[in-house]
């Protein structure tokens, strides 16, 4: 069986996935401010040869629920949350190898500027840096950035698209591989006449600019996407190199993996252009007794209602507004529609609210995988070999208990069969990954705008 891939999924706030486990008297998360907390983490994922750590974010509020943001600013539900981009250069200072994905979203963000900051991480982390590209889904966001409302759905991937755009122009084409010269004696730093302006005047972004920082080690830096949505495929299928999903079981999510390399092969990419990574919960012991009294021990500080304000944000609906027995009708939304679709027109069965609830053990609508490091190590070559799975994002429950149980406990035993890593290998995040030089490969369509 193939290696598989392992993130450390987190968020720069006191809550992220597994809402309500900050209350625990072992979790450390209240800490999210301080440097210290984020270098200890990355420590921690470098000693398990974790492929790197992957930080969300998100723009706006969770308002969808009884129609405000209370439920969440009650129980610290990714609110207060600060910017994922902070942390990255110290943990990359503590670190040698650990990769570091982060998430921008492009309705928001400048593409000009992100390209500049983007540039500027993957010189400071020499070459570990991706970048999640999201383009958001929530209403609050657009009301606090000066929009009417939100873009709709399949127009916020059109404008993406011509986001990417330029970004390649910017980091693939506008210096050329040898313009730095850095030449004392001539008192030349770069040659004029390899740096050139990029033009751009499309239907949603215009600019003219020369890219601002210098070629970056990966010069593109490593590309993640997490859209479920059939234009969200298409998207990842066209430009990512590693697709998050999040679905129940392995048999889920076989379809989702497969559409997605189908869809890489036909944009002339190839399958293996994509890794797929599902979202994960462990909760993992000595003893298969040991982990079952830890998620009990955890359940008590679980919080529903935060995880059912989250839910209601990701789908569009105010699940207030549903009796327990009540059916989730399939409704027209412009939030995550992938979310939506799962429990409603995509379900084999009509899903009621006391089913969702059921599936919240953690403070998160995915059910944890629980047991001893033997048990949890065979759960995840189940989700590889019967999902088509190439690794894990793994979301924290305790911090940071449950990332150190994880390096300690089921590391070694994937490692004793062949699942993961020994050690890394040496150079750039998207060469350890995938081989080559660290540059996107020439199917890639950044790779049309190099001279």
């Amino acid at each position: 069986m193939k290696q598989m891939q392992i993130y450390a999924f987190d968020m720069n706030c006191v809550g992220h996935i597994n809402h309500g486990m900050w209350t625990h008297p072992r979790d450390t998360s209240l800490q999210y401010t301080d440097l210290d907390y984020w270098v200890d983490f990355a420590r921690t994922a470098e000693r398990g040869k974790l492929d790197g750590i992957f930080l969300a974010d998100i723009v706006g509020v969770y308002d969808v629920f009884e129609g405000s943001p209370a439920a969440v600013i009650r129980a610290g539900a990714q609110i207060p949350v600060n910017d994922p981009l902070m942390p990255i250069s110290a943990m990359a200072y503590a670190t040698r190898h650990l990769g570091f994905g982060v998430t921008v979203n492009t309705t928001y963000e400048p593409p000009y500027l992100l390209a500049r900051r983007m540039s500027t991480l993957d010189h400071l982390t020499k070459g570990r840096i991706g970048w999640n590209i999201v383009t958001g889904y929530l209403d609050s966001a657009a009301r606090a950035m000066g929009f009417d409302k939100l873009p709709e759905h399949d127009a916020r991937y059109d404008a993406a698209e011509e986001y990417l755009e330029i970004l390649y122009k910017l980091w693939e084409g506008s210096w050329d591989d040898d313009a730095v010269r850095a030449d004392r004696i001539q008192a030349t730093f770069a040659d004029p006449s390899k740096v050139r302006a990029v033009k751009h005047d499309g239907r949603y972004y215009k600019m003219e600019g020369i890219h601002l920082s210098q070629p970056s080690p990966q010069r593109t830096p490593l590309l993640f996407q997490a859209g479920a949505s059939a234009r969200g495929q298409d998207f990842a299928a066209r430009h990512a190199e590693c697709v998050f999903v999040a679905t129940p079981t392995p048999q889920a999510a076989k379809p989702t993996v497969e559409a997605l390399k189908r869809k890489a092969e036909v944009f002339g990419r190839g399958a293996d252009a994509l890794n797929v990574l599902g979202l994960v919960t462990v909760v993992v012991g000595r003893t298969e007794k040991e982990a079952q009294d830890k998620l009990e021990d955890y359940r008590r500080h679980a919080s529903v209602e935060a995880s059912l304000a989250h839910y209601s944000a990701s789908t569009g609906v105010d699940f207030s507004k549903y009796g327990l027995d009540d059916p989730i009708e399939q409704k027209s939304t412009n939030a995550n529609q992938s979310a939506l679709a799962a429990i409603t027109k995509e379900a084999p069965k009509p899903v009621t609210l006391r089913e969702i609830i059921d599936q919240m053990v953690l403070g998160s609508r995915m059910k944890p995988i629980v047991g001893s490091a033997e048990q949890v190590a065979d759960r995840l070559a189940t989700w590889v070999s019967d999902g088509c799975l190439d690794g894990f994002n793994l979301a924290r429950t305790v911090a940071p208990e449950s990332l150190r149980d994880f390096v300690d406990l089921v590391v070694p035993v994937l490692q004793e069969r062949g699942l993961f890593k020994a050690d890394y290998t040496e150079g750039p995040l998207r060469q350890k990954l995938f081989g080559g030089s660290g540059r996107l490969p020439s199917c890639h369509p950044a790779a049309a705008f190099r001279r």
